[in-house]
């Protein structure tokens, strides 16, 4: 890797020194300051922490409607990534994600905001190709040697998924941040968008929900929920990639405005509806009994209020069940508009507007 040039004040990360004594780092040093737990340190935990969806579209709406031949996806249906044309046979995908600590492990942590990075430009039906560090550190609370454990976590996601880390910028920060930016590249004539549904097609999920519900109890309690960091640290590359090779136009990335929060978006976008199976979709172990246990993020009740006015829940679909579909997911899965082969089918798109749950 090579080492990407900084004015005063900004330090440059993730160069190949930096990657190696971060490596060095994570195997010499504990997960944790002793006595710091880093969720301790964050107002919210991961994807739960983004402005709400709503406040978000408000915000963002005077951005909305430019126009330049070249920009294939903008701003206006708000999409995983931005999509720019080159040349009529490629595209670069351009996106950025950072999110506030999920986990106590700070390796742990590294991987997961990578892997929840590297997602959207998947989601977009492309393949990554650079990223680079954000960072906001506290550095007068926590070593920096926690900090070489993040970039550590961050680095080796990078290499499963064939990405050189290189370079990025970090800041000192009260709470501790960490995530990339990524530019990917593409087919435009093959992305994946989410205004590109169409009705009578199958909804496909390729991970399982509930993460924000355990990551919440893991900042409460400190429990260690192993499946849920598998889960979160996954690529969705293969899904990615399964999904192109099926034929779907239209897929979305599951994080924090939730299942119910990002379908709403797709369909929205695409002018079409969806009827859900909630029996269909696939949940973590001991999701349902944390949250019955109440470890709901507030996250994930401002998800269900922005959409609650936008679905029907048929018989039998209370409260809980709606939290659970609406729970802020961190490095979540793909949504897609097609049956993709080895995942679940969850529901399917119809020519009504609406979300139906049965």
């Amino acid at each position: 890797m090579t080492q990407t040039s900084s004015s005063p004040g900004d330090r440059s990360i993730g160069t190949s020194t930096d990657a190696q004594a971060a490596g060095d780092a994570q195997a010499a040093t504990p997960a944790a300051a002793p006595g710091i737990r880093l969720t301790g340190m964050a107002h919210g935990g991961g994807c739960a922490c983004k402005i709400p969806p709503g406040e978000l579209e408000d915000a963002i709406a005077a951005l909305a409607g430019q126009r330049s031949e070249n920009v294939i996806v903008g701003l206006d249906d708000g999409d995983d990534a931005a999509a720019v044309r080159v040349r009529e046979d490629l595209a670069v995908l351009s996106t950025a994600d950072f999110f506030t600590p999920v986990v106590d492990d700070a390796y742990d942590w590294g991987r997961i905001a990578a892997a929840n990075a590297l997602s959207d430009i998947y989601a977009m039906g492309g393949t990554p190709v650079v990223a680079i560090n954000l960072v906001g550190w506290p550095r007068d609370v926590l070593p920096m040697e926690l900090l070489s454990q993040v970039l550590a976590g961050g680095l080796a996601v990078g290499q499963e998924a064939g990405v050189p880390v290189i370079g990025g910028h970090s800041v000192d920060d009260s709470e501790p941040k960490y995530g990339m930016a990524v530019t990917g590249t593409a087919d435009p004539a093959r992305l994946l968008r989410n205004d590109a549904a169409a009705p009578g097609l199958p909804l496909t999920l390729t991970k399982p929900i509930g993460l924000g519900i355990l990551n919440n109890r893991h900042k409460a309690t400190g429990e260690v929920f192993d499946q849920a960091i598998a889960t979160m640290t996954a690529l969705n590359r293969d899904a990615a990639q399964a999904a192109l090779g099926s034929g779907a136009r239209a897929a979305t990335d599951v994080t924090g405005f939730g299942l119910l929060g990002h379908l709403f978006k797709m369909v929205r976008a695409s002018a079409v509806g969806a009827v859900i199976d909630a029996t269909a979709v696939p949940v973590l172990d001991g999701a349902r009994e944390s949250l019955a246990d109440g470890f709901v993020s507030g996250g994930t009740r401002r998800n269900l209020d922005w959409v609650r006015d936008h679905f029907d829940p048929g018989p039998g679909i209370g409260e809980d069940a709606l939290l659970l579909l609406a729970d802020a997911q961190t490095s979540g899965g793909l949504l897609v508009v097609g049956e993709v082969p080895g995942y679940p089918v969850i529901g399917e798109t119809t020519a009504g507007p609406g979300i139906r749950i049965r």
